[in-house]
């Protein structure tokens, strides 16, 4: 059992954008890791903590791909939404600036993928002396071999893995 101080945890939601969940995914469909994610984020939000929803945008083209935008039930629960051009959520986002504006020093992560823009996000919160929880039934990969590597493997080593029915206020 995880428990976390509301005034200084933020749910971090990496890429939960249409054409990213619409993806086969492993080892869970698109579908339950955003279902995962709106019940974080409906507890987040219940004990006044922060929800913040990041999303992609690819540099250099005149228009995003089809399906860029945050799933709408996820947005509708941010209470920000960062914009990131690489695959860590960190670079060029403001999002550490926004944090510690609200005294956050403690991030809980999910989205998609894992391996990629869930682990460079971690790995960058890290840097900057985050604790981290991360969500293993609110995250997936392209494969299940890639999400176990990083929950198995990488996760361990900078934070706390857990599961949805884990994460408490007090």
């Amino acid at each position: 059992m995880t428990t976390l101080d509301p005034a200084r945890t933020a749910l971090v939601l990496i890429d939960l954008m249409d054409r990213i969940v619409a993806n086969p995914l492993g080892p869970r469909p698109g579908s339950e890791v955003v279902a995962a994610s709106l019940q974080l984020a409906e507890a987040f939000r219940a004990a006044g903590a922060p929800v913040v929803a990041v999303r992609v945008e690819r540099p250099n083209v005149a228009e995003q791909p089809p399906g860029s935008a945050l799933v709408t039930e996820v947005e509708a629960v941010a209470d920000e939404v960062v914009v990131k051009r690489t695959i860590g959520a960190f670079h060029g986002t403001g999002l550490h600036e926004l944090l510690r504006q609200r005294g956050v020093d403690t991030l809980v992560l999910g989205g998609i993928a894992t391996n990629l823009g869930v682990e460079s996000t971690a790995r960058a919160a890290d840097d900057h002396g985050y604790r981290l929880v991360f969500v293993e039934d609110a995250m997936s990969a392209l494969t299940a071999q890639e999400h176990r590597a990083s929950v198995e493997l990488d996760f361990p080593r900078l934070g706390e893995v857990v599961g949805l029915a884990e994460v408490t206020f007090g």
